[in-house]
Formats: C-alpha cells, sequence, structure tokens
C-alpha cells in the first residue's frame, strides 16, 4: 500500500473522529440537557477528540516516514465495556434524546466498520493495532447506545401513544 493511501486512510479515520467530536459536543451543549446528560455527552465529545489528537499524531509520523515505534506515545486504553453508568440520564428530553442515540448509534457503527476495515488494509503494524484499539472503543460506545435507546425508545413509544406496541 502506498504511503498516500495510508495517510488517505489517517486523514478520513480524523474526519469521522471530529464529526463525532461535534455531534456530542453539540448534544452536550442543548440548554434543555440536565447537567448528567451534558456531562456524558462531553465526556464522549472528549474521547473523540483523544482519538483526533491519537491520528493527527499518526499521520505526521506517516507522513515524516517515521512509522518505525509509533506504537510509542499513541497509547489508548479502551474502556471496559459497560463502564459509563448512564443510568441517571433524563429521558423525559423524548425525541431530541430518541433521534441523538439512534444517529449517534449509526455513527458509532460506521465507524466500527471503517477501523476494521482500515486495519485489515494498512501495512503499518502500529496503525493496524490504533485502528483495532479504536474499532473496539467504537463497539463499546455502541453498546452503551444502543443498551440506552432501547430503554429510552419503549418510554418515547409509549409518550406518544403506540402502546402497546
Amino acid at each position: 500500500m502506498s504511503n498516500n493511501t495510508e495517510l488517505t486512510i489517517i486523514r478520513q479515520a480524523i474526519l469521522k473522529e471530529l464529526e463525532g467530536h461535534e455531534f456530542y459536543k453539540m448534544i452536550s451543549e442543548r440548554p434543555s440537557n440536565d447537567l448528567e446528560t451534558k456531562e456524558v455527552f462531553k465526556q464522549l465529545a472528549n474521547e473523540e477528540q483523544k482519538h483526533v489528537d491519537l491520528l493527527k499524531e499518526m499521520l505526521v509520523r506517516v507522513n515524516s516516514g517515521k512509522t518505525e515505534g509509533m506504537d510509542e506515545g499513541l497509547e489508548l486504553d479502551v474502556p471496559a465495556p459497560g463502564s459509563a453508568k448512564w443510568r441517571n440520564l433524563r429521558k423525559d428530553s423524548g425525541s431530541i434524546a430518541v433521534a441523538a442515540f439512534g444517529i449517534a448509534i449509526n455513527m458509532e457503527k460506521a465507524s466500527i466498520e471503517y477501523y476494521t476495515n482500515a486495519a485489515a488494509k494498512t501495512q503499518i503494524p502500529s496503525a493496524k493495532a490504533l485502528f483495532e484499539k479504536l474499532a473496539k472503543w467504537e463497539k463499546n460506545h455502541l453498546e452503551l447506545f444502543t443498551d440506552e435507546y432501547d430503554d429510552m425508545l419503549g418510554e418515547w413509544w409509549s409518550e406518544q401513544g403506540f402502546a402497546p406496541f
């Protein structure tokens, strides 16, 4: 694989993470959100920013041709599944919450697919390791969003008068 292809993969990954960061930041800043909801989405925005920073460092290293030892300084500890506690999130934001979580689920699925494919394509071992870790991290996010979305959706259907379903 050419260096240009590797750089394109990393640039696209940076874009995906920036999109996630901006989306989660936007949701965290909604005036109608309670403090706990704001904090959850703020934490997610910060995680996405950390991914951006790691990918930018990788971009610099690949661009300079210094891929030896790229694993150093590119640490990424993936939190254990279910480590974030969202049980205190308010469910009364209705359609906005359902929509935000639905969009987040689709974003996370797309990121998992992207990182899985990127790991399979790259010829740089440390890039492969980073992409695999990012895929695991996004799977963690997906699991959290899916569990919360399923809980929220039942309440939302009921509020809309669609119960029993």
